[in-house]
């Protein structure tokens, strides 16, 4: 077993003044790496991660409750994506529901927990403390081909 360490530094002088700042998580007891660059053509959804129970049920699907670390990054240098994060509400593993994020040029996005890691809810503005598993996540790059940097860590 291995230890991932993740650092963010964000360096920032605004008036003189230092007002940047560095954060390191530590993830504990990491035994499988899924790490690839996804190149994704112009106007076609892309599935760059799939999540299942039963790593059996789907081609290249990473265990669900296995993995600790996400992170998608948008490596082309002008073209946003929608990244979409595909919900399983209840046991048949299957999305039901979604949440798109706009990520930009050069940006990334990083969650923890896919099993039990976030719900999506329409009914109202308030917070869904019911969580529920994370599928897939899918990329929409629009009219432009982009890669894509996805490292999960379980």
């Amino acid at each position: 077993m291995a230890t991932l360490n993740v650092t963010i530094t964000e360096e920032l002088t605004l008036n003189g003044a230092d007002r940047g700042s560095v954060n390191t998580l530590s993830v504990a007891s990491v035994t499988q790496v899924y790490h690839r660059i996804v190149t994704c053509p112009a106007s076609s959804d892309t599935t760059i991660a799939t999540f299942q129970t039963a790593t059996s049920t789907s081609d290249n699907a990473i265990d669900l409750e296995d993995a600790k670390y996400v992170r998608v990054t948008n490596l082309d240098g002008s073209n946003p994506v929608n990244l979409s994060l595909q919900v399983s509400a209840d046991e048949d593993g299957a999305a039901d529901s979604s949440a798109t994020i706009l990520l930009a040029a050069g940006r990334s996005y990083i969650m923890g927990a896919t099993h039990d890691g976030i719900a999506v809810s329409d009914a109202n503005a308030n917070i869904v403390t019911a969580l529920t598993d994370l599928e897939s996540i899918l990329i929409d790059p629009g009219s432009n081909a982009v890669s894509i940097e996805v490292f999960i860590a379980s």
